[in-house]
């Protein structure tokens, strides 16, 4: 084997470490929804998630996510984030808010590798936990180098 052989294996096997594609499953997010839940499994409703249906380009998606709430001291959220089933990771963002707030609503925009299922879930004041999920498409992929599985 020559010098030349051994360098280029060795690049080529970095570049295979370098780049990957989106591995985070639905399991991995119901995971990651757990952990920041403590468990507790979330309700559906009042939480709504405001984005496209079909998005024609991944890289800056604008979200926004609302909950129906007082914002008072009896009934307030205390916490909003957003998780997705196909990213590389499935934490998106995690806002804290609380009863001095006004209104509990967050808008930010994010990078969506492909196609896939988005859930928002609200920690309430009392301790519990709303959600709520949408399915998107996406026409061009972000976040991942070459093509998206």
């Amino acid at each position: 084997m020559k010098r030349r052989d051994v360098l280029a294996a060795g690049a080529g096997l970095a570049m295979l470490a370098l780049v990957r594609p989106a591995s985070a499953t639905s399991e991995e997010m119901a995971a990651a929804i757990d952990r920041f839940t403590g468990g507790v499994k979330p309700t559906e409703g009042r939480v709504t998630f405001d984005i496209a249906q079909l998005i024609d380009n991944g890289n800056a998606v604008p979200v926004t996510i609302a909950v129906d709430s007082a914002m008072s001291a009896a009934d307030h959220v205390s916490a909003i984030a957003i998780f997705n089933e196909r990213n590389p990771q499935t934490d998106v963002a995690v806002f804290t808010l609380g009863p001095r707030a006004g209104k509990a609503q967050v808008s930010t925009r994010i990078r969506l590798a492909t196609s896939q299922k988005l859930t928002a879930v609200a920690r309430m004041g009392d301790g519990s936990y709303r959600s709520k999920s949408v399915s998107v498409i996406v026409a061009l992929a972000a976040c991942v180098e070459g093509e998206a599985p």
